[in-house]
């Protein structure tokens, strides 16, 4: 999970071509759930409750694994 200005495409090559350490011991990563929002606030709250057990759980019904 993430917060970018670039186009999620380009953000997912960055980590597939290794562009951090973390990324390098821990690709490839596919893309499957984005959502776009008009200000970074409210994308880092987002962001930060995706990441919480109630968060994790939504992401578990909406997307089929």
């Amino acid at each position: 999970m993430g917060c970018t200005s670039k186009a999620h495409e380009d953000r997912l090559h960055d980590h597939n071509t290794g562009s951090s350490t973390w990324t390098r011991q821990n690709g490839p990563f596919e893309l499957i759930y984005t959502e776009k929002f008009s200000d970074k606030k409210a994308a880092l709250k987002q962001e930060k409750y995706l990441k919480t057990g109630a968060g994790r759980k939504f992401l578990d019904k909406i997307i089929p694994r």
